[in-house]
């Protein structure tokens, strides 16, 4: 059994364990902030304090936001431990903090409000970096860089966004593969999905005419998957992916940083994260430069 299919055969389990965990969550937010109206009159959780650099080395355990249905980035492996270029990275930055990870598994749409509420104190969810994102929490230098791809059924190939007018396109919610469709393709019909994994059974099943995401993903995708093709790999303008934490915690934020400008760099360590986790996938087929980004330079 490869990833891909453990990711879909585990997906019951783990979408009852998401939704355990969102509503956990949800109380959780909704009782500090009913106790913070209380004292303070008003102020929200997204103002709740962060855990400084200084305050995780002390607790001992870092929670780290990560997929775990986005192989091979983020996605738990056939023995149930979490694996992916994604995850390697967040091994890393625990490693050298002195400390343990405590993995919160999120959905795209979650990413943010994960960090706003200090469920996460770092994101590693394969996030892009988006003006609109940059407003709500802090981003880390770049350590990828992407573009939007479709990947639609070889049987009836989308090689052109015009094609889809009309047509249903299967996209996750919260990512830049949806807010890109609403604002340039509003002829398309968008079927939106929590997870990745629900995504690709939607698509597996005929419920879309194509589904679109990051170039990166569903070129792994289809490895693993006969009969479907990615018809448009280069769509929109070249992202990158960075780490994000709460808005502020510039402790967090610079020790990140530094990381990727110093020993990292040092060690080509994205380049051999590449080649652990992508390379089997991607194969010879893709230039690993087109998609790793050493010492947060473009």
């Amino acid at each position: 059994m490869n990833f891909f299919e453990n990711t879909s055969t585990s997906l019951s389990r783990r979408a009852f364990l998401g939704a355990t965990a969102l509503s956990a969550a949800t109380l959780l937010a909704a009782c500090k902030k009913k106790d913070s109206d209380g004292a303070q009159g008003g102020s929200s959780d997204t103002d709740s304090k962060f855990r400084t650099l200084d305050d995780i080395k002390k607790a001992g355990t870092v929670n780290i936001g990560v997929f775990s249905d986005k192989a091979p980035f983020g996605y738990v492996d056939a023995n149930g431990n979490y694996a992916g270029y994604d995850i390697v990275f967040a091994e890393r930055l625990a490693k050298d903090m002195g400390v343990k990870i405590n993995y919160i598994a999120t959905d795209g749409q979650n990413r943010v409000p994960f960090l706003q509420s200090n469920k996460a104190d770092i994101m590693l969810a394969n996030f892009t970096v988006t003006d609109d994102r940059k407003e709500k929490v802090d981003f880390s230098l770049p350590y990828m860089k992407i573009k939007l791809g479709v990947v639609s059924p070889a049987s009836a190939p989308i090689t052109d966004v015009s094609q889809l007018d009309g047509k249903k396109l299967i996209v996750s919610k919260g990512t830049t593969a949806e807010v890109w469709f609403a604002k340039n393709a509003p002829k398309v019909e968008l079927v939106k999905f929590d997870s990745y994994a629900d995504a690709y059974n939607a698509l597996l099943d005929g419920r879309g005419d194509a589904f679109s995401t990051d170039n990166t993903e569903v070129l792994a995708w289809v490895k693993s998957n006969p009969g479907f093709i990615v018809g448009i790999d280069d769509l929109g303008d070249s992202d990158t992916i960075a780490a994000a934490v709460h808005k502020g915690n510039s402790s967090l934020l610079e020790f990140i940083n530094n990381e990727i400008t110093g020993p990292l760099a040092e060690e080509n360590f994205f380049h051999k994260a590449y080649e652990e986790t992508l390379a089997p996938i991607y194969g010879d087929e893709v230039d690993p430069n087109t998609m790793v980004v050493e010492g947060g330079k473009i």
